[in-house]
Order: structure tokens, then C-alpha cells, then sequence
């Protein structure tokens, strides 16, 4: 099994079973301060406890690629929401260019790399307290009271409720205590940095009902400033509630409730100015002469200047919550168990969609309300016995409406039209002309699963896992097109927005299964190989269709077939020294037919991308973790991946800018070299071969941490100097990959210096990015061929004080 960094960053993962774990799950106290907050659990003399198979057990003797990371590391880390543990974590990937338009990868694998398409299903699941919470926007938010994060790698559909063919991220909250506990945390830094997290739990009747209440609120001002408004944007501003009340019915019966709240409110998203690529548009009509002929110039050409002039108001609102009820029953030889839960996201965002102070698309938003019911019942076997069992039954049910409003404005004719035409020269031809989408999608998704563990011998395990999976969705598009003088619509007009009304369906019946074989050579020393065959949902295209000749939409396009996964790994988990040494291997090999792609086609109009099966893509690598704790005051570790994804057939993707833009290639003709201005572009093209985006071939983490025994304020504890590191290479960010949006690798620094006492006080400050890296999160297109690459770069160099006190 693969342990990655956030196995050996487990500052305060579970080492008892909760009141939701089997009764007979392994017990191993852990000394956390002989363990340090960066060495392993196993080096302190203890073991980590997981329940990645829903029952408790030590993650080395779990033959998962799987890692964990405790509360205490996300604090030092300033790890507070998924796309920070992408820093932690070699082999995930988390991108986000506002909260709805965000992916988690794992390995590569997980959701098409562009714009968010509800019609869809994830790869990685995201689960709270064994909820699965369908939006990956909920991963924008920030951990509250989180007792440890699991991670999850490679296909999961036998041990969870809904199907995950590319891994999952299992999050679980602390639980109520009968023990009287608080935590208070506050952190202030540059930027107006403020955090502040606190909890309280304790008992309400004796030893039959615990509670416990949490908030946390985070606030940033932004780091990109916009001249044009005087306003800094991509800032945070996240709010967030959360309670659980456990009743322990009877000694073999427990119920726990849990309710929570988040809102956010940034000023945010934005990309801007990147660089400029030659398309083979011809040359009035790229963006430099497009801008010089509207007298424009973008406020700075240098992105890391961080300044941008966008005229549309920026706004990313989000409303999140739910409740769910789960209930453990112990009758003995099992222990069964439900989880009942209802969810809702709102969502109302105000995007500028041209990236530029042009009015070019004066309105882009599509705000959404999702609501979401789930029932999973499960029965898992208690102990260890020559057969082990998790049996269970899911039912999801979800709906989403979704309002989109899309309006032109007065430069649009000039970009996205033949300037040498008449209605190109005539900036009313678009101007004010308005899409309305009304978008409707119901999806329902059940099924029956489980995996046994045959105990051979003392040895060997023989684990085989069987997944039956039922999905229907339905959805309703109608775009009502509309210009600003309510007369006919052109074919210009048509051409940029054209009315569309469909309505999709799909269902489908899928069998999936693994197989894994896992060896104890000794005590110290675990292997494991596995076979999954896996599937990802089909789906519905719910952000339009491209259109046809005569600017019809094309209707074949509505579905999108299921993924057929087949997957391969092998893992070595060994310790040595003792424990002082931890080394984990994983090799992987996983193949995915009729893959699920993110498409563009050549119409100027064509703002968001739709879906469509690649013919079959293949990732496959080596991963590795260590840890070494030559001392009871230091810890090392190393983490890396070697990931090689690529598309094996992809032969009608779309093309990359620098082949897009020029005349249509007919039969017969051949297409012009990339970046020839008034060239002709061919219909489409094969990129197979090509890397698959957002992924780097190599990535690492490492790091270290030093303390020393210290008595401060009459406070016995520990100094501690800690460093955190990582590197990624370089990766694109373009479903086809082009020069123009690879972004270079870069590695980033953080360091913290702290005092810890026992029990009670942590103070530390922070420094992070400490090296001014500038690096992009992502870049991306104008649309219409123009050449504009536009992106987000990453934070700049911050620092602060975290002052944290447990009672």
C-alpha cells in the first residue's frame, strides 16, 4: 500500500474507535507528542486507525492505496480546504476557477478538465461523515472541526454508497464528547488575513447524549486589484456552522445527528491577461488588432503585477447545508449501519466571461439551486474472523435548476464577428443580445454492494468486491435568444447565440468488481495487488450543444456513454529500524474507455464547452513514501509520484488554438501550418498521444520538522521549527494540449516556527510560498479563436500568527 505525505502529517488522526466504529476495532494509543506532528504514527509507537472499509483497522494492514492527515497537521499546514492539500499530496489534483467550476483528480482521472457540466458524474467522491456530497464546490470550503481526512486512491465502488472510479476524499469531523472539551483557534495575516475556528462538546444527559457545536470564519482581502473599480478581488469571505448530537441509545446502539451551514461570499473569480498565442484567425481579427481597433490596452501585460480592469461585477455566493442521521447497531457478530441525509447548495455568481474591460459579454451567470437525499444501509462483520463482510444498499436522488443569463455588449460584434462585414462593423448587430437558459436535471442513482475479505491464513487475504449500479438522469435546456431591438434574429446573431430546446435522457444498468490479494510477509512488511473493473456514470450534456450547419443544435451530442475502467495495482508497505523508517510503493496502471472529455468546437459563439467520450485514455505510474524519524525531536519525509497519463485515442478532439480560428478545411484540402494568420483550420484533430491535462508527470512533497524541549510562560512544551515543501512539473491546461497554456513547473516553500504546549497552547507563525513563486492555478482561452490565453495565478508570499488553545 502507498502511505502518501498526509499518512505521515497525521497529526491528530483517530486511534480509538468512534462511536460510529465496530466495538472489536483494534485500540492503540498514541503518544502524539513522542510522535511529532510530521513523523508517522508508527514511529511514536502507535497505530494510526482508519475505516476506509468501514470498519476500523491500522492503515498499514489496509490493502488500499490510501493516506491519512490528522486536524493538528491541516492547522500547521494551513491545509484548511482541498485545493490546499494538493501541496500535501502528489497525486491529487484540485483545480478551481470559481466554486462551481472546480475538479478533483486523482492519479489524473476524475472529472473532464474545463468548465463544469452537471450532466455528470465525479471520479473522486467526496464524502463528510459518510454523507457523498455531489458537489465538488463543497470541497471550496473550509474544514471545520475535522478529526482526520482519508484518501483514497483508485476505483472504491464496493466499499462505498456512490460509485468512485478515481478515489475518494473521506472527511470526518470530531464527535461528540462525553469528556467537557474546547478548542479555540485565531490566525491573523498579511492580505487582512483572519481565521478564527472554535468548538465546544460535552455531555447534556450523563453518558447517554454528547453534543458538540463548531463555527469557522475566514476572511481575506484580495490579491488581484481592479483599477477600473478600485477593488481587490479573489478574496475570501467563508462562513461556516456545524453541529452533531450522539445519543447512546444502548450500549450497542448509537445515534448520531448532524446538522451544518456554510455561506460564502467572495469577490471572486477572475482571470486575466495572460499572454497572446497566434491562432490562424487572420491577423484584424486576433486579439491584438481586435483591441488596438477599440483603442484598449489591458492595465498591465505582466500577470504577477496582479492588476486587471474586468467590467462586469464579480461574485462567487454559495449556500451549503444539510442534515444526516447516522445510526450504528451492534447485534453481535455485525454491526449495521445507516446514513440518512438531505443536502442543498445554492449557488448565485456574476462572472466576466471576456476576462477583459471590453464589453464584450456584459452578464455571464447560470445560478443553480441543488438539493440532494441519500440512504445507505450497511452490515459489516465484527472481529476478524476466516470470513469478513461489508454488504450495503445506496439510493441518491438529486435535482438542480439552474437559471443561466448570458448578454452581449457593444464590442462583441468587433471580436466575434467579420470586422469586414456589415454587421461586423456595426456594434448594435450583438449588442444586448441575450441567451436565457432554463435548465432542469434529475438524477437517480442506486445500488447494491459489498466486498469480503477471505482470511486464509495468518498471511494472506483474498478480498473480492461486487457492485450492481442503476443510474437514471433527465434533464430539460431551453435557451431562449433574444437581440436588443426584439425583431428576427440574424445569422450573425444566430452564429454567437442560437435558441436551443432539448431533452436528454439517460439509464443504465452496470456490473463492476475487484479482486485484491494482500500478503503479511512480516509484521512490518504488508504487499498487495489489485484488479478493479470499474464504471463511471453516463450522462447529459446540460450546457448546450454545437451546432450543426445551419446552427441547429446537434442532438447526437445530448448523451454521453458510461467510462469502462479497468485498473492494476501493486503495493509494498514496509517499516524498518524499528519503526523509525517507513517506505511505501505503489505501481498503477489504469485504462478508461469511451473517457468522458470536455469539448469545444470551431463556432465563434461557442462560450462553454460540452462533453463528449474520448476513445480511451491510460494513466499509469509509481508512487513512493517515506518517513524517517531518527530521533524522537526530527522527522523527514519524502513523497512522489511518477504519473504518465496520456490519451491512447482521442482522433476527433478539438483542435488547440494555435490550429483553431481559420477556415474550415473541406475534403480535400489541408490544413495550414499552426499559427497561420487567415489559415485553414482542419474540422478536427487527433491528439492521440497527447498528455492528458491538469496532471504533472512528476510531483513530490517533502519536509521536515525539529523540535526542542522548552519551558516558556511557565508552560512546559516544545519549540519547533517546521518546513513544509513541493514541486510539480509542468502540465497542461487545455483538454488539447498547445503551447500557449502549459504551465511551467514550480515548487513552493513553507516554514513555521511554534511553541507547543501539552494539552492546551499552540502558537506559530507562518510563512508560506516563501519564496514569491509565481506560478498559475490555471490558464484558459477567450473565446472565438482571438489568441488571448488568460489565467489565475497562484497566491503570492504570505505570512501569520496562529494562536490555538485546547481545554
Amino acid at each position: 500500500m502507498s502511505l502518501t505525505l498526509a499518512l505521515l502529517l497525521a497529526g491528530q488522526a483517530a486511534t480509538v474507535p468512534s462511536p460510529s466504529t465496530p466495538p472489536t476495532a483494534p485500540q492503540a494509543p498514541v503518544d502524539e507528542q513522542a510522535r511529532g506532528r510530521l513523523g508517522n504514527q508508527q514511529q511514536g509507537g502507535g497505530d494510526v486507525v482508519v475505516t476506509a472499509r468501514r470498519r476500523a483497522e491500522t492503515i498499514q494492514t489496509v490493502p488500499i492505496a490510501m493516506s491519512v492527515i490528522g486536524g493538528t497537521a491541516l492547522a500547521e499546514t494551513g491545509a484548511y480546504n482541498v485545493s490546499r492539500l494538493t501541496q500535501l499530496q502528489p497525486t491529487l489534483q484540485f483545480y478551481s476557477t470559481n466554486p462551481r467550476n472546480s475538479a478533483a483528480n486523482i492519479r489524473g482521472l476524475g472529472a473532464p478538465f474545463g468548465l463544469t457540466n452537471d450532466g455528470i458524474e465525479q471520479g473522486v467522491g467526496i464524502y463528510v461523515d459518510q454523507v457523498y456530497y455531489s458537489r465538488i464546490a463543497s470541497a471550496t470550503f473550509d474544514f471545520t472541526d475535522t478529526e482526520r481526512i482519508e484518501v483514497l486512491r483508485g476505483p472504491q465502488g464496493t466499499l462505498y454508497g456512490k460509485n468512485t472510479t478515481a478515489g475518494a476524499i473521506n472527511i470526518s469531523t470530531r464527535k461528540p464528547s462525553f469528556t467537557p472539551e474546547a478548542r479555540v483557534e485565531l490566525t491573523g495575516g498579511n492580505y487582512d488575513f483572519f481565521q478564527g475556528k472554535a468548538s465546544v462538546s460535552g455531555p447534556l444527559v450523563d453518558d447517554k447524549v454528547a453534543i458538540r457545536l463548531s463555527t469557522s470564519i475566514t476572511t481575506r482581502r484580495g490579491t488581484i486589484y481592479n483599477v477600473r473599480t478600485g477593488e481587490h478581488l479573489n478574496s475570501q469571505d467563508n462562513l461556516g456552522f456545524r453541529g452533531s448530537m450522539l445519543w447512546q441509545a444502548a450500549p450497542n446502539l448509537d445515534l448520531t445527528l448532524y446538522a451544518d451551514y456554510s455561506r460564502q461570499n467572495p469577490d471572486c473569480c477572475v482571470q486575466y491577461y495572460v499572454r497572446t498565442g497566434a491562432t490562424q484567425r487572420p491577423t484584424n481579427r486576433q486579439y491584438a488588432a481586435l483591441a488596438a481597433a477599440q483603442g484598449y490596452a489591458v492595465p498591465s501585460t505582466n500577470a504577477f503585477d496582479r492588476v486587471t480592469d474586468v467590467d462586469t461585477p464579480l461574485q462567487a455566493k454559495q449556500e451549503l447545508g444539510g442534515l444526516s442521521l447516522l445510526a450504528n447497531w451492534d447485534i453481535g457478530a455485525s454491526t449495521i449501519t445507516s446514513v440518512s441525509a438531505f443536502r442543498f447548495w445554492h449557488w448565485d455568481p456574476s462572472n466576466d466571461r471576456d476576462f477583459t474591460g471590453l464589453p464584450i459579454t456584459t452578464v455571464s451567470a447560470n445560478p443553480s439551486q441543488q438539493s440532494q437525499y441519500s440512504q445507505e444501509l450497511r452490515i459489516a462483520s465484527n472481529g476478524k474472523h476466516t470470513l469478513d463482510y461489508v454488504l450495503g444498499a445506496f439510493y441518491f436522488y438529486q435535482t438542480i435548476d439552474t437559471q443561466g443569463l448570458q448578454v452581449q455588449g457593444s464590442a462583441a460584434s468587433a471580436f466575434l464577428l467579420n470586422p469586414t462585414s456589415a454587421g461586423g462593423r456595426n456594434p448594435a448587430t450583438l449588442n444586448g443580445l441575450t441567451a436565457r437558459n432554463t435548465i432542469g436535471f434529475t438524477n437517480t442513482s442506486a445500488a447494491l454492494f459489498g466486498k469480503l475479505t477471505w482470511n486464509v491464513s495468518d498471511r494472506l487475504q483474498i478480498v473480492p468486491g461486487l457492485r450492481l449500479n442503476y443510474d437514471k438522469k433527465k434533464g430539460d435546456y431551453v435557451s431562449v435568444v433574444t437581440n436588443g431591438t426584439g425583431t428576427a434574429l440574424t445569422a450573425d446573431q444566430r452564429g454567437v447565440l442560437a435558441p436551443q430546446s432539448y431533452q436528454p435522457d439517460f439509464d443504465n444498468w452496470n456490473l463492476s468488481g475487484d479482486i485484491t490479494a494482500a500478503y503479511t510477509v512480516t509484521s512490518d512488511i504488508h504487499a498487495y495487488a489489485t484488479y478493479a473493473r470499474s464504471y463511471k456514470s453516463g450522462g447529459i450534456n446540460l450546457s448546450g450543444l454545437p451546432l450543426d450547419g445551419a446552427s441547429n443544435p446537434i442532438l447526437s451530442a445530448a448523451t454521453v456513454k458510461p467510462e469502462k475502467v479497468n485498473h492494476y495495482e501493486l503495493g509494498l508497505k514496509t517499516q524498518l529500524a524499528d519503526r523509525r523508517i517507513t517506505l511505501n510503493l505503489a505501481a498503477f496502471w489504469t485504462e478508461i474507455s469511451d473517457y468522458q472529455a470536455t469539448v469545444t468546437n470551431g463556432q465563434l459563439g461557442v462560450l462553454r464547452g460540452y462533453l463528449a467520450n474520448a476513445g480511451k485514455v491510460r494513466t499509469r505510474g509509481l508512487e513512493f513514501d517515506s518517513a524517517f524519524r531518527p530521533s524522537s525531536r526530527f522527522s523527514v519525509y519524502a513523497n512522489g509520484a511518477y504519473t504518465d497519463a496520456k490519451y491512447v485515442k482521442f482522433v476527433d478532439a478539438p483542435c488547440p488554438p494555435e490550429l483553431s480560428g481559420g477556415t474550415t478545411a473541406t475534403a480535400g484540402q489541408t490544413p495550414s501550418a499552426p499559427g497561420t494568420a487567415g489559415g485553414i483550420s482542419p474540422q478536427n484533430c487527433d491528439i492521440s498521444g497527447q498528455r492528458l491535462p491538469g496532471v504533472s508527470k512528476w510531483a513530490f512533497s517533502y519536509g521536515a520538522e525539529y523540535d526542542l524541549p522548552a519551558r516558556i510562560a511557565g508552560l512546559e512544551g516544545q519549540v519547533y521549527l517546521g518546513y513544509d515543501g513541493s514541486y510539480r512539473s509542468t502540465f497542461s491546461s487545455n483538454p488539447s494540449r498547445s503551447a500557449y497554456t502549459d504551465i511551467n513547473g514550480y515548487a513552493l516553500s513553507n516554514f513555521r516556527l511554534g511553541f507547543k504546549a501539552k494539552d492546551s497552547w499552540n502558537v506559530f507563525g507562518w510563512l508560506r510560498n516563501a519564496f514569491d513563486e509565481k506560478y498559475y492555478e490555471v490558464l484558459a482561452l477567450q473565446s472565438g479563436s482571438t489568441g488571448l490565453v488568460v489565467g489565475q495565478p497562484g497566491d503570492p508570499r504570505t505570512y501569520g500568527l496562529t494562536v490555538s488553545r485546547s481545554f
